[in-house]
């Protein structure tokens, strides 16, 4: 089972919680920590990293926070997932399962890289959509 370190599961949600919201318009750490339920400390961490990797950016002042580098469609999962676990294969070379590990990495580097975080939106958008609550009386 593909194993996602709780630093990159929150890097993804963190640009996920951007991608939703209106482009242009910086957001607060403590309102994306509220929202996807992060850690504010952590989450200034991972933000702070994120803008090293130029996957966002940052805003000062009273009406200041995060926002987007750059529009989430030309953001991929994969290039996120990539440069938050910087990836070093700590798997021995020699081992018997190593071509497997191998293929198991590629296969998820193919859905990861053609998925950006517009689509990932897109999709979460429609699918809440088609749960609303019709409190008709």
């Amino acid at each position: 089972m593909f194993n996602l370190s709780v630093k990159a599961e929150y890097a993804l949600q963190a640009i996920f919680d951007l991608a939703l919201q209106k482009q242009g318009v910086p957001i607060k750490i403590a309102d994306i920590a509220e929202r996807q339920r992060i850690p504010q400390k952590f989450l200034e961490l991972i933000l702070a990293s994120l803008k090293q990797g130029g996957f966002v950016e940052s805003r000062r002042g009273a009406e200041g926070g995060y926002l987007l580098a750059r529009p989430a469609n030309s953001i991929l999962i994969g290039d996120v997932l990539r440069f938050v676990e910087n990836k070093k294969s700590r798997r021995r070379i020699e081992s018997p399962f190593a071509d497997l590990w191998k293929q198991v990495d590629e296969n998820i580097a193919e859905v990861t890289d053609r998925l950006s975080f517009a689509d990932l939106a897109r999709t979460w958008q429609e699918k809440r959509a088609k749960y609303v609550a019709d409190w008709v009386i």
